[in-house]
């Protein structure tokens, strides 16, 4: 049975770990000084690095040349605790998912008063932090706050505020965050070269977009991609049926549409987007996606360049060909509406009914009188009379300017 990706590329040191520099660097200057706390409280989104950290953490506490923030990969206790290793008996991970009662803990505080038997620290890793009872934290209040020399906690929980105060002040706190598109793509770009499969470009963001900054996310939906691909590799037909998402040239034709105002060939993509068995509601989230892409390459002209739209260069030039024709106040006005619309659509038994009321809100500024509604009429007569009055010649006449009185 092959590894899923995840786990085969799981990182063995600090350095490894992607996106969490902020975390990793300060933890590594720590090692390398010799100040080791006795608990740590690792916290942030699922699947962004945290007990993978941790292990890592122990690894560098108990190498043979440790403390240190590059563990040797070769002593006993580095090839026990790498990733795919038997593991030690001086390492004990604990989910505190089911493992988070009083009596749990009690059994946990009296197990850590003995003595590492091959290591030099006893490291107790406690997953789901936040799972641990009022009663389980008091139990072990005592011993977080006076451990033995040889012991180290490390608490690792995506909900911090849920960890006993008390538990909490005593810890040293490294908050993870989810990873940046530009990082996960260099990430899943070399993992696809290492394991030698051919990914068409486009499938990167789609990938990117289902993982939600979660590395394990992300490579879970690539692992699931890449086991279903065939002699071509992995290719953008293949990976948007897959994932369910909405095809982009749908998407373009609903933008190019709207920005005509023709109301017919926005109600026909709707059609042909159900006649193709695509989720309403997902198309309305990627439709509010591609209205914040074009928000933003409308605001920053180098959006692409500096990794704030993640788009194939065909996509992008139709992107910027669309934001010329969408003004500012129309994009925010439609952003608003769709962003509503996803709300009311949670649960709706008619989601065709419901997209179809969307559209016509977009297609119709006249019938609100919001502010949103008249500045986009504003907008479009502005532009309107932009397109209509031509610019004065260069080499036009002096007195042919407009004369201004000065008011006596």
């Amino acid at each position: 049975m092959a590894l899923a990706l995840y786990r085969k590329y799981r990182p063995a040191k600090f350095a490894e770990v992607v996106g969490q520099e902020h975390v990793t660097e300060p933890l590594g200057t720590a090692l390398s000084a010799g100040r080791i706390n006795h608990a740590y409280l690792f916290s942030g989104p699922r699947g962004c690095g945290k007990t993978s950290s941790a292990r890592i953490l122990a690894r560098s506490l108990n190498c043979v040349e440790g403390p240190t923030p590059d563990p040797c990969g070769v002593c006993n206790s580095c090839v026990a605790l790498a990733p795919e290793g038997p593991g030690n008996i001086d390492v004990v991970e604990l989910d505190a998912a089911s493992h988070g009662g009083v009596d749990d803990a009690r059994e946990l505080r009296d197990r850590a008063f003995y003595a590492p038997a091959e290591s030099r620290y006893r490291v107790f890793i406690v997953d789901e932090a936040h799972m641990v009872t009022t009663q389980g934290f008091n139990a072990l209040l005592k011993i977080v706050e006076e451990p033995p020399e040889h012991l180290v906690f490390v608490f690792a929980t995506t909900e911090p505020d849920k960890v006993l105060p008390t538990i909490r002040s005593r810890t040293h706190h490294y908050p993870f965050r989810l990873i940046p598109p530009g990082t996960l793509r260099a990430l899943l770009e070399q993992i696809c070269g290492d394991e030698g499969v051919q990914v068409q470009p486009a499938v990167y963001p789609l990938v990117i977009r289902a993982g939600g900054g979660s590395a394990r996310d992300t490579l879970s939906v690539m692992d699931q991609l890449l086991a279903g691909a065939g002699p071509e590799g992995v290719t953008y037909e293949r990976a948007m049926a897959l994932l369910g998402v909405t095809d982009v040239a749908l998407i373009d034709d609903v933008v190019d549409a709207l920005a005509a105002g023709d109301g017919g060939a926005v109600y026909q993509a709707v059609d042909r987007l159900v006649e193709a068995g695509h989720d309403p509601r997902r198309f309305a989230a990627d439709l509010l996606q591609r209205l914040r892409d074009l928000m933003l390459v409308q605001a920053v002209p180098e959006a692409a360049s500096q990794g704030l739209v993640e788009a194939a260069s065909d996509e992008l030039e139709r992107m910027l060909d669309q934001a010329a024709r969408l003004g500012p106040a129309t994009l925010a006005r439609y952003g608003e509406i769709v962003h509503a619309g996803l709300t009311e659509m949670r649960g709706a038994t008619a989601p065709r009914l419901l997209l179809e009321l969307l559209c016509a809100r977009m297609l119709l500024p006249a019938a609100t009188t919001s502010d949103a509604g008249l500045l986009e009429r504003l907008e479009r007569v502005e532009r309107r009379n932009a397109i209509a009055s031509e610019p004065a010649s260069s080499g036009a006449e002096e007195s042919e300017k407009p004369q201004f009185v000065r008011p006596s």
